[in-house]
């Protein structure tokens, strides 16, 4: 279990990643300068982990996931999906995960081959913009934690084009 959540008072998208123990395994550094279309993982020591960012030639909204310096995975929004997003995780070979979920409740599972891998629950009661995550054994978190700033880039990315 890992929660993920905003820092007060930062400038960007920062976010510290706590276990369930309540300690810090890794910090988000969004980074101010590209427009909210990146975001570094870090872990304890500040050395960077894992990446995220949007690639800007793309037909939909697409996010690529580098984890030790090497491509995971690529994050990408179906383009009809009525009263649910759904995401594809695009990771290398044939073991794609699926992340769907309810635009209203904010609450998402990622699947494997039919199978909920890990559930990501945004929580409403923070002023602060907190999530749940609950990954499965044999799951790399990195590349979950990964698909769920995607998802917040996105969303967020959908939310500012909306208000225009």
């Amino acid at each position: 279990m890992f929660v993920i959540r905003e820092r007060f008072f930062a400038i960007g998208d920062d976010f510290d990643v706590l276990d369930e123990h309540g300690n810090k395994v890794y910090r988000v550094d969004g980074k101010v300068l590209s427009v909210r279309n990146k975001v570094v993982i870090e872990d304890v020591n500040g050395d960077e982990v894992a990446s995220v960012h949007r690639q800007i030639i793309a037909l939909r909204a697409t996010y690529e996931i580098q984890i030790g310096g090497e491509k995971a995975a690529e994050v990408r929004k179906k383009l009809f999906t009525p009263f649910r997003d759904k995401f594809t995780i695009d990771v290398p070979g044939p073991d794609d995960l699926t992340m769907k979920g309810d635009l209203l409740d904010h609450e998402y599972v990622i699947e494997l081959g039919g199978d909920e891998v890990a559930a990501v629950s945004k929580r409403w009661l923070t002023i602060r913009d907190t999530y749940a995550v609950q990954v499965a054994a044999g799951i790399n978190p990195l590349l979950i934690i990964g698909s769920v700033l995607a998802l917040d880039l996105a969303l967020e990315r959908s939310e500012r084009s909306s208000d225009e």
